[in-house]
């Protein structure tokens, strides 16, 4: 009988704390969401960490351009932020931060991806490309040589998404015709207008059998 009291009281005072933590949590998190939005600005960082305390952190084994990373993220990290505030590959450029743009384009597996759509701890176990890895070394992929010998950029911003859809494209065997090119690549845009010069650079490689 004096067992199962204290087991009941111990049971009862986890319960409790358990109730107690989750409510300073959601308490955090909500007086955040509430917060003025000059307010926000003004205290980025004292409101980052206390998020962060709210938040629990969960593991991420994940391959980037060929080195193993082990980390810990936070479930709301962006694959997009991942990459840019905390692995400093900032290649990988953040336009729209909405699926619109292709700014953010990266390879999964192989497969094209915007990362700013990706939450972090989706990708556990995965095998990501960005820009930085598409090189070997000094020597370019044949598509940034070929973007470069056809002007296939002006301002730059967005020609790694560019480059990383291009190659995606014709490894998806969407890269046949103009039309075709034009069709698969639509999701990347470029405010500068470059975009016969960046067909041109797709079909060449293409054509060459480059990759």
């Amino acid at each position: 009988m004096i067992e199962n009291n204290t087991r009941e009281k111990e049971e009862k005072e986890l319960s409790g704390n358990s109730r107690r933590d989750f409510l300073k949590k959601s308490s955090v998190i909500t007086a955040i969401a509430l917060t003025p939005v000059a307010a926000v600005k003004a205290s980025d960082l004292k409101l980052d960490e206390k998020l962060s305390d709210a938040i629990e952190q969960m593991p991420l084994s994940i391959e980037i351009n060929g080195q193993q990373h082990n980390l810990k993220v936070e479930p709301r990290t962006t694959l997009l932020d991942l990459l840019r505030e905390r692995l400093k590959l900032t290649g990988t450029k953040k336009g729209c931060d909405q699926g619109q743009c292709g700014a953010c384009t990266v390879h999964i597996d192989g497969v094209r991806a915007l990362s700013c759509l990706q939450l972090a701890v989706m990708n556990d176990g995965a095998k990501i490309t960005t820009i930085e890895g598409l090189s070997d070394g000094d020597k370019l992929h044949p598509m940034q040589e070929a973007f470069i010998k056809h002007d296939g950029f002006q301002c730059g911003y967005c020609t790694p998404g560019q480059i990383m859809s291009a190659v995606a494209c014709i490894h998806e065997g969407h890269a046949n015709s103009e039309t075709e090119i034009r069709e698969f690549m639509s999701g990347n845009i470029c405010r500068c207008g470059a975009y016969a010069n960046i067909v041109n650079a797709i079909k060449e490689v293409k054509e060459g059998g480059a990759i």
